[in-house]
């Protein structure tokens, strides 16, 4: 008999309290593991090679399908394959605040290690529907355009969808700046080793980054490590929150965390369903998004999420699931972003589905005049640029014409310019009113 089915059969007649294996084949992704057992999820740790761990993901004809949770270099046919005994979790502690960590919370940032406070669950269930407190205030994020026309609120779910280019980091690093959350929790999922660096010197800064926590996966990474990075973000803005604490929960991209799910899952051997993805990935989005908001505690999480649109195509089937699952989105327009209008928001095709429960009635009116007028404009913009348009021909285009260039100065913003939500109330009001003069 063979040597690999010698160690096959040992392990086999082993007793249940000892559990081991022995790796049988790596194909691509997938390692398969014969003699153990374990259920999906388990964290399984190869012997003799480096400290790697397998997370189990299926398993198939008494083989257990596991997906590497790090490089396979070193693995070889029958090596010792042992449980864990521990679940997927991350070390968690208010030491971690100005801090870069990996997705499993070890240090990338060349620090020591910080005094931990306990191990959190990366997989948890979201709080109970009944259990969430309403949300009636709102939440500051020091962008004008947001605060005066597409109010967030305190434990809202907003997605920023964008092509690859337009400026979501530095509109991030904006946000988490201005943030008037207790903690910010920032994952970079599947980013450039240079666009972390420059996300957390340029974009985040050392102000920022002192009560942030930066959870770093990125993309050369393999794609279970990926998806823990944003799992492991999650669970850390549910720690916080259990805290009593006020969490901004910022992700960078969402569509990535897609994209680790869908590798690993066709490497699995689960058949392709929309766009190459198959249907787990679109099962474990709600999982994930459904964690933040409120719940029953005193704590809450405001969750923002990146979406890249592929080719700037809004029917993405991610970006189609994703927009049905939070509580709003913002649009980033390339058109925008190529004239140098700058955060390049456009206000017509985003919307904050909590607006109306977070937003006093006046500024409600104030903000929808105004998108009435950037809509008339938008529609009669090339007749006037081609000289089509007759002057005067449209009391409604004469006005939407003249309040143009302040509307254009109102949206646009410096990356390092800090408005008072109050501020930006207040300039929408004055932008409404000299409005209906012109139109009177």
């Amino acid at each position: 008999m063979r040597m690999l089915d010698r160690l096959i059969e040992k392990t086999k007649t082993a007793p249940v309290h000892n559990p081991r294996g022995v790796v049988l084949d790596v194909v691509g992704l997938i390692v398969e593991v014969g003699g153990l057992r374990a259920a999906v999820g388990d964290t399984l740790a190869v012997d003799s090679a480096r400290g790697l761990e397998l997370e189990v993901v299926g398993f198939r004809g008494g083989r257990l399908l596991a997906t590497p949770l790090g490089p396979l270099a070193g693995v070889r046919p029958g090596a010792r394959v042992f449980r864990t005994h521990r679940g997927a979790s991350v070390p968690a502690s208010k030491g971690l605040l100005g801090r870069v960590i990996d997705s499993f919370g070890r240090p990338l940032d060349g620090e020591p290690a910080p005094e931990l406070d306990r191990m959190v669950p990366v997989h948890a269930p979201p709080p109970p529907p009944f259990a969430r407190r309403p949300i009636d205030r709102p939440f500051a994020t020091g962008v004008r355009a947001v605060d005066a026309l597409l109010p967030l609120g305190i434990g809202q779910r907003m997605g920023i969808f964008a092509g690859a280019g337009v400026g979501k980091s530095t509109l991030l690093g904006m946000i988490c700046r201005s943030s008037q959350a207790d903690v910010n929790v920032v994952g970079l999922i599947g980013e450039r080793g240079r666009e972390l660096n420059d996300f957390i010197r340029q974009s985040l800064g050392a102000e920022g980054l002192s009560r942030t926590v930066v959870v770093a996966a990125t993309s050369d990474q393999p794609p279970l490590v990926r998806a823990r990075g944003a799992e492991s973000a999650t669970a850390l803005a549910e720690y916080f929150r259990n805290q009593g604490l006020s969490v901004l929960l910022v992700m960078d991209s969402i569509t990535r965390y897609a994209m680790a799910l869908r590798e690993a899952a066709l490497a699995a051997g689960e058949p392709p369903a929309t766009k190459g993805y198959p249907p787990s990935v679109f099962a474990a989005l709600p999982r994930l998004l459904e964690r933040a908001g409120t719940g029953g505690c005193n704590g809450v999480i405001t969750a923002l999420y990146t979406v890249l649109v592929e080719g700037d195509d809004m029917s993405d089937p991610i970006a189609d699931s994703v927009r049905s699952i939070l509580d709003g989105h913002l649009v980033l327009s390339r058109e925008l972003a190529e004239k140098g209008h700058f955060p390049a928001i456009d206000v017509l095709q985003s919307v904050s589905r909590l607006a109306p429960e977070i937003a006093h009635p006046d500024d409600l009116r104030a903000g929808a005049l105004l998108r009435d007028l950037l809509s008339v404009y938008r529609e009669v913009a090339d007749l006037i640029q081609v000289g089509a348009y007759v002057t005067g021909s449209d009391p409604r285009v004469e006005a939407a014409r003249a309040a143009m260039p302040h509307l254009e100065a109102f949206l646009k913003q410096g990356m390092n310019e800090r408005i008072s939500a109050d501020e930006a109330r207040a300039r929408l009001h004055v932008l409404a009113r000299q409005a209906i003069g012109r139109a009177g």
